[in-house]
């Protein structure tokens, strides 16, 4: 996991989300007050649920890069039919948008923010990176949308380098 440009839009809430866990180290942010605070938590019941809501987002991110997830998840559909959008129209230009009904509810926000970004063309290339210690979220923005890796200087580099040690032996 590297730094790169952010996902355009309300994508930055997901792709943030996704990457309160560093996979490698362990380290969760959603343990610390901090953490939860960035997206609105305020106790361990709704911490608990912006885990299971983060590894579901996981494991679409990880399809859009042709990959299943490496453990089973509540599927992502599941927990978003719950969050409660509402159609807002700007009264100066006419157009339209899906809103949280609840600006405090973090699945109805990455909802709006996933209708924004189908509306968009940008869903898909949300992706997570296919190395499996890492899995970070980061938004592709390789010309054919074929990007495999959060970073091709640590996750793809370890990647070629692990296939030629093994064509070698």
């Amino acid at each position: 996991m590297t730094e790169r440009s952010p996902a355009p839009g309300a994508l930055t809430l997901v792709e943030a989300l996704v990457n309160t866990l560093d996979i490698e180290s362990g380290a969760d942010s959603l343990d610390t007050a901090e953490g939860r605070a960035r997206f609105g938590i305020t106790g361990d019941e709704e911490a608990e649920q912006a885990r299971t809501l983060r590894e579901s987002l996981r494991a679409a991110l990880l399809a859009h890069a042709g990959h299943q997830p490496h453990r089973e998840v509540t599927p992502l559909g599941e927990l978003l039919a719950g969050a409660p959008l509402v159609v807002t129209v700007d009264e100066a230009d006419g157009s339209a948008a899906l809103t949280p009904a609840d600006d405090r509810s973090l699945p109805a926000r990455v909802a709006a923010a996933v209708a924004e970004a189908l509306v968009a063309g940008t869903w898909t290339r949300l992706k997570a990176c296919e190395a499996a210690d890492c899995h970070w979220a980061y938004y592709d923005r390789s010309p054919a949308g074929r990007g495999r890796w959060c970073s091709m200087q640590v996750c793809g580099a370890r990647a070629k380098m692990r296939r030629y040690r093994a064509k070698g032996a």
